[in-house]
Protein backbone atom coordinates (compact mmCIF):
# COMPACT_ATOMS: atom_id res chain seq x y z
CA UNK A 1 0.00 0.00 0.00
CA UNK A 2 1.26 3.14 -0.96
CA UNK A 3 1.72 5.92 1.99
CA UNK A 4 1.94 9.88 1.90
CA UNK A 5 5.96 9.18 2.84
CA UNK A 6 6.10 7.26 -0.45
CA UNK A 7 5.00 10.63 -2.96
CA UNK A 8 5.92 13.41 -1.23
CA UNK A 9 8.97 15.96 -1.56
CA UNK A 10 11.16 15.62 1.15
CA UNK A 11 12.28 18.03 2.99
CA UNK A 12 10.32 20.75 2.76
CA UNK A 13 11.81 24.30 3.78
CA UNK A 14 9.99 26.37 6.01
CA UNK A 15 9.64 29.95 6.20
CA UNK A 16 9.50 31.61 9.27
CA UNK A 17 6.11 33.43 10.14
CA UNK A 18 8.86 36.58 10.78
CA UNK A 19 10.29 36.72 7.35
CA UNK A 20 9.18 38.40 4.70
CA UNK A 21 7.45 37.79 1.97
CA UNK A 22 9.44 39.28 -0.45
CA UNK A 23 11.82 36.50 0.83
CA UNK A 24 9.31 34.03 0.16
CA UNK A 25 9.11 34.67 -2.92
CA UNK A 26 13.04 34.29 -3.35
CA UNK A 27 12.94 30.86 -1.77
CA UNK A 28 9.79 30.12 -4.10
CA UNK A 29 11.99 31.45 -7.17
CA UNK A 30 15.32 29.71 -5.97
CA UNK A 31 13.61 25.83 -5.36
CA UNK A 32 11.21 26.11 -8.37
CA UNK A 33 8.08 25.91 -5.73
CA UNK A 34 4.75 27.85 -5.84
CA UNK A 35 3.75 27.25 -2.18
CA UNK A 36 6.07 27.37 1.38
CA UNK A 37 5.32 25.91 4.79
CA UNK A 38 5.25 28.65 7.48
CA UNK A 39 6.79 27.51 10.75
CA UNK A 40 6.50 29.37 14.11
CA UNK A 41 8.18 28.50 17.59
CA UNK A 42 9.09 24.99 18.10
CA UNK A 43 9.15 25.10 14.03
CA UNK A 44 5.13 24.23 14.40
CA UNK A 45 3.30 24.28 11.28
CA UNK A 46 1.18 27.64 11.14
CA UNK A 47 0.28 28.30 7.95
CA UNK A 48 1.17 28.00 4.25
CA UNK A 49 2.22 30.77 1.77
CA UNK A 50 1.91 30.43 -2.01
CA UNK A 51 2.77 32.91 -4.72
CA UNK A 52 -0.76 33.81 -5.45
CA UNK A 53 -1.38 34.56 -1.67
CA UNK A 54 1.84 37.10 -2.06
CA UNK A 55 0.42 38.16 -5.25
CA UNK A 56 -3.38 39.02 -4.36
CA UNK A 57 -3.28 39.88 -1.30
CA UNK A 58 -0.05 41.77 -0.94
CA UNK A 59 0.77 43.13 -4.17
CA UNK A 60 -2.87 43.45 -5.50
CA UNK A 61 -4.02 45.20 -2.13
CA UNK A 62 -0.78 47.99 -2.52
CA UNK A 63 1.00 46.58 0.39
CA UNK A 64 4.74 46.18 0.16
CA UNK A 65 6.39 42.31 -0.04
CA UNK A 66 9.39 43.99 2.27
CA UNK A 67 7.46 45.18 4.68
CA UNK A 68 4.78 41.90 4.83
CA UNK A 69 5.60 38.53 6.58
CA UNK A 70 4.32 35.20 5.85
CA UNK A 71 2.73 35.44 9.85
CA UNK A 72 0.70 37.83 8.25
CA UNK A 73 -0.74 35.99 5.40
CA UNK A 74 -1.29 32.59 8.07
CA UNK A 75 -5.00 31.86 8.89
CA UNK A 76 -5.49 29.05 11.02
CA UNK A 77 -3.83 25.68 10.97
CA UNK A 78 -3.38 24.00 7.09
CA UNK A 79 -4.53 20.59 6.95
CA UNK A 80 -1.79 17.71 7.16
CA UNK A 81 -1.23 14.25 6.89
CA UNK A 82 0.78 11.93 8.50
CA UNK A 83 3.71 10.39 6.79
CA UNK A 84 2.58 6.88 7.18
CA UNK A 85 -0.86 8.18 6.13
CA UNK A 86 -2.60 5.56 3.25
CA UNK A 87 -2.11 7.82 -0.58
CA UNK A 88 -6.04 7.21 -0.87
CA UNK A 89 -6.82 9.32 2.22
CA UNK A 90 -4.45 11.93 1.47
CA UNK A 91 -6.62 11.85 -1.86
CA UNK A 92 -9.59 12.28 0.22
CA UNK A 93 -8.07 15.18 2.67
CA UNK A 94 -7.17 16.95 -0.94
CA UNK A 95 -10.73 16.70 -2.58
CA UNK A 96 -12.53 17.03 0.30
CA UNK A 97 -10.68 20.73 0.99
CA UNK A 98 -9.86 21.39 -2.60
CA UNK A 99 -6.66 21.86 -1.23
CA UNK A 100 -3.54 21.37 -4.25
CA UNK A 101 -0.78 21.23 -1.63
CA UNK A 102 -0.94 18.69 1.67
CA UNK A 103 2.18 19.33 4.13
CA UNK A 104 3.21 15.75 5.80
CA UNK A 105 4.21 15.72 9.36
CA UNK A 106 5.46 12.94 11.14
CA UNK A 107 4.20 11.41 14.21
CA UNK A 108 4.63 11.71 17.38
CA UNK A 109 7.27 14.45 16.71
CA UNK A 110 4.33 16.72 14.47
CA UNK A 111 7.55 17.72 12.06
CA UNK A 112 7.01 18.92 8.89
CA UNK A 113 8.98 16.16 6.93
CA UNK A 114 7.31 16.75 3.39
CA UNK A 115 4.84 18.52 1.15
CA UNK A 116 2.71 16.43 -1.64
CA UNK A 117 1.70 18.47 -4.92
CA UNK A 118 -1.22 18.04 -7.10
CA UNK A 119 2.13 16.61 -9.76
CA UNK A 120 3.49 14.26 -7.00
CA UNK A 121 -0.32 12.90 -6.72
CA UNK A 122 -0.97 12.98 -10.85
CA UNK A 123 2.67 10.74 -11.13
CA UNK A 124 1.13 8.09 -9.04
CA UNK A 125 -2.79 7.42 -9.78
CA UNK A 126 -4.20 5.94 -13.02
CA UNK A 127 -5.76 7.80 -15.01
CA UNK A 128 -8.86 7.53 -14.23
CA UNK A 129 -8.55 8.54 -10.60
CA UNK A 130 -6.73 10.97 -11.72
CA UNK A 131 -9.01 12.82 -13.92
CA UNK A 132 -11.48 12.22 -10.65
CA UNK A 133 -9.19 14.20 -8.11
CA UNK A 134 -8.85 16.69 -10.32
CA UNK A 135 -12.11 17.70 -10.72
CA UNK A 136 -12.40 17.57 -7.00
CA UNK A 137 -9.26 19.61 -6.13
CA UNK A 138 -10.46 22.04 -8.39
CA UNK A 139 -14.41 22.24 -8.37
CA UNK A 140 -16.13 25.39 -8.62
CA UNK A 141 -17.18 26.40 -5.41
CA UNK A 142 -14.43 27.89 -2.55
CA UNK A 143 -13.02 25.75 -0.28
CA UNK A 144 -14.78 24.88 2.86
CA UNK A 145 -14.35 26.64 5.81
CA UNK A 146 -13.01 23.83 7.63
CA UNK A 147 -10.05 23.26 5.51
CA UNK A 148 -8.54 25.32 8.00
CA UNK A 149 -7.95 24.45 11.58
CA UNK A 150 -7.69 26.09 14.68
Amino acid sequence: MTRASDIMHQGAECIREHETLAAAARIMRERHVGALPICGENDRLVGIVTDRDIVLRCVAEGKDPAGMTAGDLAQGRPMTVEADEDCEQVLRVMEQYQVRRLPVINHPEHKLVGMISEADIARGLPQARLAEFVSAVCAEEPPKKEALQG
